[in-house]
C-alpha cells in the first residue's frame, strides 16, 4: 500500500531535498508540500495524508506548536525533521514527548544529504503504520511509602519508535531508591545526553548518560549513549561498559547486549522490553527470563509500534504484557524487596 507524505518546511530547497529522498521509494508518494503551519493546516484538509513530515523552526507558528495543535485537534503521524544540534535535540525531544512518531536530523557541515534522510523513507513507512494519540506523557503512580527496591537486583529495559513518550511515563514515577537501572533507547548519539537531562528532571532517581565505569547503585537510572558503542553490565561490583563493537540486531547500541551482559551478573535481574520496531532485545529478554530474571513487556494496545514487545512474547520471553499505564507499578513490584502477590498487578 502506497504511503502518502506531506512535506512542511519553510524552505524550498529543503522541501525539494526531502521530497526527493521520499521518491526514491516507490511506496511513498509525496501528495503535497507547505511552507508553513497555516498553508500546512489547508494541505492536510485537502489532501488527508497519511503522514506529515514537519520542519521547527518556521515563520507564522512553529513546527512545536503545530505539532500540539496536531495532536490535540486531529492525531496523525508526524516524523520531524530537524537541525540535530544541542538544541536542536532538546526541541525535537519535546516534539516526540507530544506525540512525534520519530525524527530525523537535516544536512549540515560533514552530514550528506544521502547520509541526513538515509533512513527517513524507513522511518516514514513505520510511522505510517504506527498508533497516533494525543501527545502528552501522563506519569504514573507513584509506590507508596513503604516500597523497598531489592538492592542487589539490576533493571534493564530497551525501547525504540515510540520510546520517549514510554520511558518518561514509567521513569517519572521511580522513586529516589529506585533499582538501579540500566536503559538502551534507540536514539541518536546528540539526543542521548538531552533525554537523560529531561528524564532527571521527571524523575525522583538520578538519572544520566551511562560512562565507561559508572558504578550501578540504587536511585540512579543509566542511558546508553548513542552512536559508537554498546552499553553493558559486567563485574563483582557492576559497573557501566561501553563496548565499540558492530552492530547488533540491527542497532548499536543495541537492547540484546545489554540484556545480555545483565544475565553475566549473577545477581536479581529484571528485563522490560517497550516500544519499537523490530525484534532488537527479544533474544536477550528471553536469556533473563531462563536465567531466572523476571520480564515484562508493554501491550500492543498502549505500544505505538508493537514490534519489539511482539517478538519477545511469541518467543516467550516475556512474563506478563501490561500497558503503559500499569507497567511502572508492575516493574517496581518485581524489584521490590518484598513482592506482593502477583494478582495484584496481574493483566
Amino acid at each position: 500500500m502506497t504511503v502518502t507524505v506531506l512535506v512542511v518546511d519553510d524552505s524550498p530547497t529543503m522541501r525539494g531535498l526531502i521530497t526527493a529522498a521520499l521518491r526514491r521509494d516507490p511506496e511513498i508518494e509525496v501528495v503535497g508540500s507547505a511552507a508553513d503551519p497555516l498553508e500546512a493546516r489547508e494541505a492536510i484538509k485537502r489532501l488527508n495524508p497519511d503522514v506529515i513530515t514537519l520542519d521547527i523552526e518556521m515563520p507564522n507558528m512553529n513546527g512545536l506548536e503545530f505539532l500540539e495543535k496536531i495532536m490535540r485537534l486531529r492525531p496523525m503521524p508526524v516524523v520531524m525533521v530537524s537541525t540535530l544540534t544541542q538544541a536542536g535535540a532538546d526541541i525535537t525531544l519535546a516534539a516526540l514527548e507530544l506525540g512525534a512518531i520519530d525524527a530525523v536530523g537535516k544536512p549540515s557541515a560533514g552530514i550528506t544529504v544521502m547520509e541526513a534522510f538515509a533512513d527517513l523513507a524507513a522511518k516514514v513507512k513505520v510511522a505510517a503504520r504506527s498508533r497516533v494519540r494525543a501527545g502528552g506523557t501522563a506519569p504514573a503512580p507513584r509506590p507508596d511509602a513503604n516500597y523497598r527496591v531489592n538492592k542487589n537486583l539490576v533493571l534493564a529495559i530497551g525501547a525504540s519508535t515510540g520510546g520517549v513518550e514510554a520511558l518518561l511515563t514509567i521513569l517519572s514515577s521511580f522513586p529516589a531508591d529506585c533499582p538501579a537501572t540500566v536503559v538502551t533507547q534507540h536514539m541518536p548519539a546528540t539526543f542521548t545526553g538531552s533525554f537523560a537531562a529531561r528524564l532527571d528532571k521527571a524523575s525522583a532517581a538520578t538519572v544520566t548518560e551511562a560512562t565507561d565505569g559508572a558504578l550501578l547503585e540504587p536511585g540512579r537510572i543509566y542511558i546508553a549513549p548513542g552512536g559508537e558503542a554498546h552499553l553493558e553490565v559486567s563485574g563483582t561490583t557492576p559497573r557501566c561498559r561501553l563496548v565499540k563493537a558492530d552492530t547488533v540486531s540491527g542497532h548499536r547500541p543495541s537492547v540484546d547486549v545489554l540484556f545480555r551482559s545483565v544475565t553475566r551478573l549473577r545477581r536479581p535481574m529484571a528485563g522490560v522490553i517497550l516500544t519499537g520496531m523490530g525484534r532488537d532485545g527479544a533474544q536477550g529478554l528471553l536469556e533473563i527470563r531462563q536465567g531466572g530474571g523476571r520480564t515484562l513487556g508493554q501491550d500492543e494496545s498502549s505500544c505505538v509500534v508493537y514490534g519489539m514487545p511482539r517478538a519477545a512474547f511469541e518467543i516467550g520471553a516475556v512474563e506478563r504484557q501490561l500497558p503503559l499505564s500499569r507497567l511502572s507499578a508492575a516493574i517496581l513490584d518485581v524489584c521490590a524487596d518484598q513482592p506482593r502477590d502477583a494478582a495484584t498487578v496481574s493483566v
